[in-house]
């Protein structure tokens, strides 16, 4: 399985709007997963085994991860959603 299948897979979630915001975010060409550097990658990683209501309120109510090192990742997957404030 390719990497990017194996995102798409674990972007699959509960409701269908993570559904759209994580797999957006790995398909944009410019702004999305595949211009984050090694670190922001294992932290996209780290934020897919986040429980989705958690992800609800950092991705669509903007409320900021407790773990400063998700923030800007967090930050990065709404402003690819064009969810940014």
């Amino acid at each position: 399985m390719s990497e990017h299948s194996r995102l798409r897979w674990r972007c699959r979630r509960g409701t269908t709007e993570l559904d759209r915001l994580l797999t957006r975010f790995i398909e944009a060409e410019s702004d999305g997963y595949y211009s984050l550097d090694a670190t922001g990658r294992e932290r996209f990683e780290q934020l897919l085994d986040t429980e989705d209501d958690q992800l609800i309120d950092w991705l669509v109510n903007g409320q900021p991860p407790r773990e400063d090192e998700l923030a800007d990742v967090v930050q990065s997957i709404r402003a690819a959603s064009g969810l940014c404030d």
